[in-house]
């Protein structure tokens, strides 16, 4: 447990590191990358200046640019990343000729999982699919590190959905998928974690079943039904027959609980509207025929 909560300490550290400042596999180099052109780049830059400033106010609609206020921007100047990391939301300027940018979305991005033909631990094969939410943490990360953060996502998420379901049976993935959606979630952020992604949530649409085992699951499903529907059944019987068995005690301790009882059969059958009334004879009056 002191382990578990030591290594989402550290995550949580470089993850905080990474927010701070736009660093990649090597971070004092991409600190230092708008000092490290070398004199033909500066050079370069300073041409771009003068003929900003001779081509005024023309040139001025080349050097404004604008990211709305759920983008970023990444400037790379000579092909470094410019020093500073991502900028926006709003206003910034532009070298025309040595820098270019690229405009990163940092809104959360969401995403199917194709179904998967995923062959579980007790070797029943079963189509499943998904859905993940992600966004873009750190989006210098998302530029230098990964070509295609999106394209490289989808297909993580579709073999860490495969690798997931293998461990699993039948009965764990059909009852326990927000265990199965929780543990994906996790593996996939430590995943995407180098490039600059934060994978916010992971679910299970829906686990497809083959029809053989539909039917069969079905039938399993029937039978049990018709097993607790006997079974209560019974437990009816048993506690009618009780009942009945404590009612003839009664009876027999009270003679005139009898009469009683036989004036109410009467009532009875009188309020049902029966053209034929059979009454009952007092098996005392039977019992003089069967002596002679």
């Amino acid at each position: 447990m002191q382990n578990d909560s030591e290594e989402v300490a550290m995550k949580e550290a470089r993850r905080r590191e990474r927010q701070a400042g736009p660093s990649i596999h090597d971070t004092e180099g991409l600190e230092n990358s708008d000092t490290g052109i070398g004199f033909c780049g500066w050079l370069l830059v300073g041409l771009s200046l003068i003929f900003t400033l001779l081509t005024l106010p023309f040139s001025i609609w080349m050097c404004i640019k604008i990211v709305k206020e759920y983008e970023r921007a990444i400037i790379f100047r000579l092909g470094r990343i410019l020093r500073g990391g991502a900028k926006g939301p709003g206003l910034f300027f532009i070298v025309p000729c040595t820098d270019s940018f690229i405009n990163v979305d940092m809104r959360t991005i969401t995403f199917d999982i194709p179904p998967q033909e995923v062959l579980t631990k007790d070797s029943v094969t079963v189509s499943v699919d998904g859905v993940v939410y992600y966004r873009v943490q750190n989006a210098t990360l998302a530029v230098a590190n990964i070509t295609n953060a999106d394209a490289a996502t989808r297909l993580l998420a579709q073999t860490t959905l495969r690798n997931v379901l293998g461990t699993k049976n039948l009965a764990e993935i059909l009852s326990d998928r927000e265990e199965i959606a929780h543990s994906m979630q996790s593996t996939l952020d430590d995943a995407t974690d180098d490039w600059g992604i934060k994978v916010e949530r992971v679910e299970i649409k829906d686990v497809k079943l083959p029809l053989q085992l539909q039917r069969a699951m079905a039938a399993e499903a029937e039978a049990s039904r018709e097993a607790r529907a006997k079974v209560i059944a019974a437990e009816g019987e048993m506690n009618a027959s009780r009942a009945l068995k404590e009612a003839s005690l009664v009876i027999a301790e009270s003679p005139s609980g009898l009469q009683l009882r036989y004036l109410q059969t009467l009532n009875t059958i009188a309020a049902e509207k029966n053209s034929t009334i059979i009454f009952p004879l007092p098996l005392e009056m039977m019992q003089a025929f069967v002596k002679h």
